[in-house]
């Protein structure tokens, strides 16, 4: 098959062997990949890799890697022993984790799982997910970025007593959001230096969008708990003023920590972007304020399922965050255009 390979920390187009489904899986083709900031970090970052001790991610730079993680892929052939309940031709998707005799893997990040960025991959049929819709695979493959998001603000739990703000507004950032907004919570402060990235934030449902280069983010957050909306959800709840939950979704080292230095005291902090390289915090600063931080993960299962139902049956439309498409021969271009933060939210290969 043909596939965008990554070796020696280089990305390049050539033929490979087919992948070969095992009992339990599933060989299908690649109809979308979205080109996610974690492929960036994973090929510039490989010490990032060797120090993940769960072994779902593993760079060897020695030998060929097809990323992509996001995908829409079409059922082309069963392994031995697995159920054929999803006929083949039919459009699916999953978590991007495959089972494999080492463990589970995260698919697109390892030798033996690769990814939605050559014309064939694998997945667990059990894990599998019909594409109910008749949206086009570049939009549906856009829901495993939505369910990042997403789930780090179900876990939020946001009350109506707080505000959310929301620092980064590239998918994460996005897909928080559009889950906040989908709940009624609100205002939602959106922030990002990015004038385009803002306009996207506002068109997935941000109330405020702040240029941090104008004005600091917790005073805009100031000014809007200040404001009519928060005075009047105050009077209905009979409460204090509102409390501030923040998302923080850049991945930049030194965010967290200004968000540390900056919030006010009892602030609830959701950490989801995670600059590889690591950070350093000012605890003492945020044991002193009284902070919660929890650092999020990759989505729960429950709350993937819902991103991906909300995407496809059409009632989230993602479009605002859909750029240009690209064939495996652009992929090496498109991953260098994915890091120009004035690009769309995602770019997608279609193979």
């Amino acid at each position: 098959m043909r596939a965008a390979v990554l070796r020696d920390g280089t990305v390049e187009t050539r033929i490979i062997d087919d992948p070969i489904p095992g009992p339990g899986q599933l060989l299908v083709r690649s109809l979308a990949c979205g080109i996610c900031a974690s492929d960036l970090h994973f090929m510039d970052h490989p010490e990032a890799g060797a120090e993940d001790d769960s072994g779902m991610a593993t760079y060897d730079q020695d030998v060929d890697i097809v990323m992509g993680h996001e995908y829409c892929a079409e059922v082309a052939d069963y392994g031995p022993g697995t159920d054929c309940r999803i006929p083949i031709g039919t459009r699916v998707s999953s978590l991007p984790v495959l089972a494999t005799p080492t463990g589970r893997k995260i698919i697109g990040q390892n030798p033996e799982t690769p990814g939605g960025f050559g014309e064939y991959f694998l997945l667990d049929a059990s894990a599998a997910r019909v594409v109910a819709s008749q949206l086009p695979s570049e939009i549906v493959c856009i829901a495993d970025a939505i369910s990042v998001g997403w789930s780090a603000a179900a876990r939020a739990q946001v009350a109506a007593t707080e505000i959310p703000l929301v620092i980064g507004c590239g998918a994460i950032g996005l897909s928080a959001i559009a889950y906040l907004a989908r709940l009624g919570a609100g205002p939602i402060v959106a922030v990002d230096f990015v004038a385009s990235r803002r306009a996207t934030a506002r068109a997935m449902g941000a109330d405020v969008v702040v240029d941090p280069a104008e004005v600091a983010p917790f005073q805009a957050w100031r000014e809007v708990a200040a404001g009519p909306a928060a005075s009047m959800r105050e009077m209905m709840a009979n409460v204090a003023p509102p409390g501030c939950v923040v998302f923080e979704c850049v991945g930049v080292p030194g965010v967290l920590d200004s968000i540390i230095k900056g919030c006010r005291r009892g602030t609830r902090i959701y950490s989801v972007g995670g600059p590889p390289e690591g950070d350093r915090l000012h605890t003492m600063t945020a044991k002193r304020k009284g902070l919660n931080i929890q650092f999020g993960g990759g989505p729960l299962p429950a709350h993937w399922d819902e991103a991906f139902e909300a995407v496809c049956s059409g009632s989230l439309d993602v479009t605002p965050m859909l750029g240009r498409t690209v064939g495996l021969d652009e992929v090496p271009a498109a991953l260098a255009a994915a890091r120009d933060a004035n690009g769309p939210a995602r770019i997608v290969v279609v193979p």
